[in-house]
């Protein structure tokens, strides 16, 4: 009736388009993305969204995200769904990586890249002599991430598929080598993300 009509529904509808050498698998809000560098698998269920495969309006293969009567906090959801879609497909076709530097004053920052049990991958960084400190500071990478140093003096690079592992991965070892007291010098020893991109581009 009058009353009815009155309501109208509001949708907030996203796509993405998938990425040429990528397969996207969605089963109840849970996305599987396969590309040539790995597969990737992330759980939505905790958003009360729809997720489904289908074509986009020019016609290409895409992934549809969509809300309806959605509160404006929950519909930024489907923008935030979508994005990390996106990322996924990125992530298994190119990977990510995150270059960071060894910045000291006095005392050389030295590191040592290894691999943790059978691991295929260099998946531990070790840090010492930071500050003079006698200690050796050991941080394990996120699942699937891989540390290693560039050719570059004093830098070192983190690669992995998933944005979220690298990234975690980086502030990881930027948390263990800071200063716990307050320091008034302007230049602060450690190690410091100084790039963040796609593998290749």
């Amino acid at each position: 009736g009058a009353a009815s009509a009155m309501v109208k529904p509001i949708l907030e509808k996203m796509d993405v388009e998938i990425l040429e050498g990528t397969k996207v698998d969605v089963k109840a809000r849970v996305v599987t993305v396969t590309g040539k560098r790995g597969t990737l698998t992330r759980d939505f269920k905790h958003l009360n969204i729809e997720i489904k495969k289908g074509k986009n309006k020019k016609g290409k293969d895409a992934i549809i995200v969509e809300k309806w009567f959605g509160a404006k906090k929950e519909l930024a959801a489907v923008r935030s769904v979508c994005s990390h879609i996106s990322n996924m497909m990125v992530g298994v076709t190119h990977g990510y990586e995150y270059k960071m530097k060894l910045v000291y004053a006095h005392f050389p920052i030295n590191v040592n890249c290894e691999k943790i049990g059978n691991s295929k991958i260099k998946n531990l960084i070790e840090i010492r002599n930071y500050l003079g400190q006698k200690v050796t500071f050991k941080v394990p990478m996120q699942e699937g991430c891989e540390v290693d140093r560039t050719k570059e003096k004093d830098e070192i690079v983190i690669t992995g598929n998933s944005i979220e592992a690298v990234g975690t991965s980086v502030s990881q070892i930027q948390q263990i080598c800071q200063v716990k007291h307050k320091d008034i010098r302007k230049y602060l020893d450690g190690v410091y993300c100084t790039t963040k991109n796609v593998i290749g581009q």
